[in-house]
């Protein structure tokens, strides 16, 4: 049993969430539910980065306080994740003490271990209230940030507190080359490493009398920068700096979007050098759900309405296909016509039928009781199914959750195959009784695995799955290693519901 400590990026509180959000959230659940099945110890956090301009912005739009504001903002991002069945742990938001107390023993630690490295300058560059950063000139295009091109950029000068993130080029760039300090999958490692071989900046750690975030340690009148403030909550959600925190400390995996790399990549384990802390042992920076080609966000309005998608098909459906149809590596589209065809072909007709047709041909021909197989198994969909469980494992071990997705609809779709080979129906009739028996415990072992491999991606409908299979023991206890040989032999089972109604057409 290993610890897996796990996060999502902890999200702004200025705006509903969207669909970009959810694949994030869904794709750590999916990660989480999954090493809780190898019986991992697993520790998975998410929560809400309040400490912002835009926060300061959306609460005087709305007529509130920005504590009002953030508190009903993290009501709303809380009620979405619970809807989508995620499974977090912990819930951390930046306004809490234990995080306020984690970002000054932080700092404070930076400054009693290197000095140095904090220092106050003037800093004079245009700010990007949408990202919450001043931009360099990489990071412009057409006097806009790449990031949000509909907001203008704010010409802003300050005397702030400086951090001498250029001290760290070297040392970051060297665990990231050496593997010490993993950045997945590799299309962002290697954007990471240009942005590290380019050079980096000094980059300024606090601003100046805004009222609202954490006080600047030694220094009343500055606020510590949101973003350093905000990456801390990884720490802060360990119990850090009491003692205990290394329990799971390091984190084992931060999941992030693609957007946010170089602050993840690059300032957060520079931060954590200064303070002689060990680095995260992996990020992976997945890409954007998109919409007509257009990446979805709150900043520039998205087409497509969380609330609604949930609603179509109910949340494991929208789990679903996230996960199987974008991926957790590259962009993808979302369409209505693909998660239509998806639920229809996949979880209606394919997955929803298997289970269907199984389960009814216990009931008819055996009364509910799974058979035992006269011939041990020796099939080719047992074959088939020993594969899968190779092939998922290794899949998710790499984080490939769409893979793993295709694996669990292949095996689905290998055993109607196999339905069909064997004419259940047709041994029945012809007194095969023997051959039945095989055909029928073949089947119900095999939907007992997808039910159990289906479950970090559709929960609800693989825990109805598993209760109608009778096996006396709840879902949550079974791990990967039970099903080399599923306990469902001789159990009786009973008719499941309509696992994914089709829409009525008009």
């Amino acid at each position: 049993m290993s610890k897996f400590y796990l996060t999502t990026a902890i999200d702004y509180s200025n705006g509903d969430p969207h669909l970009g959000h959810a694949l994030e959230k869904i794709g750590a659940d999916c990660i989480a539910r999954y090493h809780r099945l190898r019986n991992d110890t697993v520790h998975f956090v998410m929560g809400m980065d309040e400490h912002s301009q835009s926060v300061i912005q959306a609460s005087a739009r709305a007529g509130e306080t920005p504590q009002a504001w953030v508190d009903q903002m993290a009501g709303t991002f809380a009620g979405y994740w619970r809807r989508l069945l995620c499974s977090h742990d912990d819930w951390i938001r930046t306004t809490e003490p234990r995080h306020a107390r984690a970002v000054t023993a932080l700092l404070q630690r930076i400054q009693q271990r290197r000095p140095d490295d904090l220092f106050v300058a003037e800093y004079e560059g245009l700010y990007c209230t949408g990202c919450e950063e001043f931009k360099q000139e990489s990071q412009i295009r057409n006097g806009h940030c790449i990031e949000h091109p509909t907001l203008d950029l704010v010409p802003t000068r300050e005397r702030n507190h400086f951090f001498r993130l250029r001290a760290y080029r070297d040392p970051v760039l060297e665990r990231i080359r050496s593997g010490a300090f993993r950045v997945e999958p590799a299309i962002r490692r290697n954007e990471v490493v240009r942005l590290l071989e380019d050079g980096l900046q000094d980059i300024s750690i606090s601003r100046q009398r805004q009222p609202w975030g954490i006080p600047f340690p030694g220094d009343a009148e500055q606020t510590v920068y949101v973003w350093f403030d905000a990456l801390i909550n990884y720490l802060s959600a360990t119990g850090f700096p009491d003692g205990g925190y290394e329990r799971l400390w390091p984190a084992d995996l931060h999941v992030i979007g693609k957007g946010i790399t170089r602050f993840h990549c690059i300032i957060w384990p520079a931060m954590l050098l200064a303070a002689d802390l060990e680095l995260p042992r992996l990020v992976w920076a997945h890409g954007y759900v998109q919409w007509e080609g257009a990446k979805m966000s709150k900043t520039a309005g998205t087409a497509v309405d969380l609330g609604g998608a949930i609603a179509r098909y109910g949340p494991d459906a929208l789990r679903y296909f996230l996960l199987r149809e974008i991926g957790f590596e590259n962009d993808g589209n979302f369409t209505w016509e693909r998660y239509d065809a998806r639920y229809t072909s996949e979880l209606a007709d394919t997955f929803g039928n298997l289970v269907s047709r199984t389960l009814s041909l216990v009931l008819r021909h055996r009364g509910g009781a799974v058979p035992r197989d006269p011939n041990g198994y020796r099939t080719p969909l047992e074959e088939a199914g020993l594969q899968t469980l190779r092939e998922y494992a290794a899949a998710m071990d790499a984080f490939a959750v769409a893979d793993g997705a295709a694996q669990v609809m292949e095996l689905a779709s290998r055993a109607n195959r196999y339905v069909e080979e064997t004419a259940p129906w047709t041994l029945a009739k012809t007194g095969k009784d023997a051959e039945l028996d095989s055909a029928l415990a073949n089947l119900v072992r095999t939907v007992a695995r997808l039910a159990v491999l289906a479950a970090p991606f559709i929960p609800v409908k693989a825990e109805v799955i598993w209760n109608v299979l009778g096996t006396g023991r709840p879902l949550a206890g079974v791990r990967l290693a039970d099903l080399a040989e599923p306990p469902v032999e001789g159990r009786t089972v009973t008719k499941p519901p309509i696992l994914f109604p089709k829409p009525r057409t008009t």
